[in-house]
């Protein structure tokens, strides 16, 4: 994992995904929802309580905002580090607050990371998984003998914990003979730099970290 900045909310968000997401939770709840309903059949009331909800009851408005998610985050797994390919799953948003602790952060595009369906299915509900917005350089060390992510030196008890635990979570290390073929590749001459930044954007940030890209390249 390699720290990764926010993008900004596109101005579509609210219209497509959290009224008409807000909405539903209303209905499922026998709410009378604000803005109200113009058209369609309202959801069932299914609990008493937004924070009954089950999870899998929320629709599903959040695929609506894949593609700006796939656009704002370069198509960027945001925990294995490489470009989204059908072989690791298809596109997904992560909700980094699962759907089943909070119902608030349901439509949030703010809560929402662009995941590989594999690692999305990983994490799961957990709450053990580190957030790659809030990751700091140096966290997830990529080890160039083995490519396997080690934590990084120094960084006191707890945040290595944390850092191990993320890793055993998402295995993350189950990617090393792809690290590994994607390095050599690059340092062999056989893809650019601008490649390796596109296909394999935690590589490229490890390497420029450790002062390792070839001559003239730059991260």
């Amino acid at each position: 994992m390699m720290p990764v900045s926010p993008a900004v909310k596109p101005p579509t968000f609210d219209t497509n995904v959290k009224i008409p997401g807000l909405r539903a939770i209303s209905e499922m709840v026998g709410q009378v929802p604000n803005p109200p309903r113009t058209a369609g059949r309202p959801f069932k009331k299914i609990a008493k309580a937004k924070k009954n909800i089950p999870s899998a009851a929320f629709p599903a408005y959040w695929t609506e905002a894949l593609n700006d998610l796939m656009s704002a985050y370069q198509q960027s797994c945001a925990y294995s580090g490489f470009r989204i390919h059908p072989v690791t799953g298809a596109r997904s948003a992560d909700h980094m607050i699962a759907k089943s602790k909070s119902w608030r952060h349901v439509y949030e595009w703010s809560n929402y990371r662009l995941a590989c369906s594999m690692l999305n299915s990983r994490k799961n509900n957990f709450s053990d998984v580190l957030d790659p917005f809030k990751i700091k350089p140096g966290w997830f060390v990529l080890n160039l003998v083995t490519f396997e992510i080690e934590s990084g030196s120094g960084l006191g008890k707890p945040i290595t914990a944390k850092i191990e635990e993320t890793i055993k979570r998402l295995g993350l290390n189950n990617f090393r003979h792809v690290r590994e073929e994607y390095t050599e590749e690059y340092l062999k001459n056989g893809i650019s730099i601008g490649v390796l930044k596109k296909e394999a954007p935690y590589i490229a940030f490890e390497l420029s970290r450790q002062k390792k890209l070839k001559a003239g390249d730059i991260y």
